[in-house]
């Protein structure tokens, strides 16, 4: 039985005239000889109505029972293409996380998937060509409802073809791929043909909402091939898969932004072991992702610290940092929220050199500060003001070429 698995976005389920699309790129991989499961996302906007509704009714909703409400988007965008499935003479079923079961832990809101029992999805091929089964969600070992965070519907549809061992996953959306950086800041970004695992995590870790960072995480765990694709169009997308020797001379693939950012200075604390862990601890226990870290040089027994969080838990910060201050001793605490983080993306960076030395020339030449710098084997960040956010991505790009096919 050869299976494969199609996701498809809010965006592709928006209304009947969508769904027909949908059933044409269903039929399209019937007529190829696979057994399919789709999997929906709910309509677009649906989850945000379902969220706005939870808190009218509660000042502070039950998370167990939000994610229960949620859980209907997704519902009604399988049992509504069933219908139409069938309508066309395609043996089909809808199926729900719980059914399957998809059981994750019991996190509501933001569940992980722990385990997924296939051979029902093979019980039921054998009596349906199609399966509908709705993303975003799963159970928990006792039977509640959960839900898998914000794109958690890439999660499924991966998860699903790690356990079933698909040939392939192909995630349908309102773009053609994924390109060589956002193509509505920089119109010579162009579209890949292949991207590896940790190319489009850094990526997708920097706001590409291309795809969910925790499905390419399962793809990357169960060597899962990812085809990005549009739903409106034929186009063959771009593959995310494991990097070759190809991949591997190419220098750079694409330059990444992200504007979720704020800088926050602890000044003057001692610098004396154990005042970084007085510092971050706090961070960790409220839930605060610290991203960017950099401390000065000592100066007559005192350091500063420096370091990023997303803007959502700058205020939250600030007020942890006060009262450390106050604990342990320090001058104060300076903030800025108007900061962005552009980075240089590419495997080929692992065996060749300069790419540091070209990225800081080009954002000298534009006369961009450069405020923090954090680098990875396959990746480059610079911090800089936000104003100059759309300056230094196609400054980047244009540094390296990316516009044509064969840069390097």
């Amino acid at each position: 039985m050869r299976i494969l698995v199609q996701k498809f976005g809010g965006t592709s389920v928006a209304d009947i005239d969508r769904l027909k699309m949908v059933r044409g790129k269903v039929k399209a991989a019937l007529d190829q000889g696979y057994k399919v499961v789709v999997v929906l996302s709910a309509k677009s906007g649906k989850t945000n109505k379902l969220l706005d509704l939870s808190t009218r009714w509660a000042a502070e909703p039950d998370l167990a029972e939000v994610d229960s409400l949620l859980s209907t988007g997704e519902q009604a965008s399988i049992a509504l293409f069933s219908m139409l499935l069938k309508d066309s003479g395609i043996k089909a079923r809808s199926m729900l996380g719980w059914q399957i079961p998809i059981i994750t832990n019991d996190e509501f809101g933001r569940a992980r998937i722990l385990s997924i029992d296939a051979s029902r999805i093979h019980k039921e091929l054998e009596a349906h060509d199609v399966l509908v089964v709705a993303g975003f969600q799963g159970s928990t070992e006792d039977g509640r409802i959960t839900t898998l965070g914000r794109g958690g519907s890439d999660t499924s549809a991966v998860a699903l073809a790690a356990a079933l061992d698909s040939c392939e996953c192909e995630i349908y959306t309102d773009v053609d791929g994924v390109y060589t950086t956002d193509p509505n800041l920089c119109s010579t970004a162009r579209k890949l043909d292949r991207v590896t695992y940790e190319e489009m995590l850094e990526m997708a870790s920097m706001g590409a909402k291309v795809l969910q960072i925790r499905s390419v995480e399962f793809a990357k765990k169960y060597n899962v091939p990812v085809h990005v694709r549009s739903t409106f169009s034929d186009d063959p997308g771009t593959l995310v898969a494991q990097e070759d020797a190809m991949m591997e001379a190419v220098l750079v693939s694409g330059i990444a932004y992200d504007k979720d950012q704020a800088r926050v200075t602890v000044c003057g604390v001692p610098d004396r072991p154990g005042v970084s862990a007085a510092l971050f601890a706090p961070l960790s226990e409220n839930g605060i992702m610290v991203d960017m870290i950099i401390q000065t040089a000592s100066r007559e027994g005192v350091t500063d610290m420096t370091f990023t969080v997303s803007r959502k838990d700058l205020e939250k910060a600030i007020q942890l940092m006060k009262e450390i201050v106050a604990r342990i001793g320090g001058t104060g605490v300076e903030h800025d929220p108007y900061v962005a983080k552009v980075s240089v993306i590419g495997v080929g960076m692992r065996n060749h050199t300069g790419v540091a030395t070209k990225a800081f020339a080009a954002l000298q030449q534009e006369n961009i500060n450069i405020q923090m710098i954090s680098t990875s084997e396959i990746k480059i960040s610079c911090l800089i003001d936000e104003k100059y956010t759309e300056l230094a991505v196609r400054t980047l790009h244009d540094a390296f070429e990316l516009h044509k096919p064969d840069h390097a």
